[in-house]
């Protein structure tokens, strides 16, 4: 007979059980949020959008509704998921929920994925310029090798 160890949290073991999918409103994060909706459908995971609300920046010291902005974005891009969910809900069910972090993209989706517990972390390919220089978060996800990042076009 064998010795049993405790029993621990444990990644990837037998595929992934939640997969977060970070989404900005972008056209590249939506696309990866329905790509991760398919990889959450086959493999039966929880699929967790998470939307990032920027921290305030220079912005709100002029007196620019930041807050409010990016509440409007959130409520947006739930709106628009809940609405693409009904419309394949005929064809195929998916188990989502959706989170709202704040901070940077980077240190919310690492968050994010640490707190949700994620197996897979699905986003959208920079669509800006300026990250050839300072990396996009995709890239800065892959490099921190935590979990497994697909970048999606």
């Amino acid at each position: 007979m064998t010795e049993q160890r405790p029993h621990r949290f444990e990644r990837g073991t037998d595929g992934p059980k939640v997969i977060v999918a970070g989404v900005d409103g972008s056209d590249s994060s939506l696309r990866a949020a329905a790509y991760a909706s398919g990889l959450a459908r086959r493999q039966n995971a929880l699929l967790a959008v998470v939307y990032v609300q920027p921290v305030m920046s220079t912005g709100a010291a002029l007196g620019v509704p930041m807050a409010d902005t990016t509440e409007e974005i959130a409520q947006g891009l739930v709106a628009e998921i809940r609405s693409a969910a009904e419309r394949v809900r005929e064809i195929w069910e998916v188990r989502w929920e959706f989170h709202t972090f704040r901070g940077d993209p980077y240190s919310g989706l690492v968050r994010a994925a640490d707190e949700l517990k994620a197996d897979a972390v699905v986003v959208g390919a920079s669509e800006s310029a300026g990250h050839r220089f300072i990396g996009s978060v995709a890239l800065r996800l892959v490099k921190a090798g935590r979990w497994p990042v697909t970048v999606v076009p």
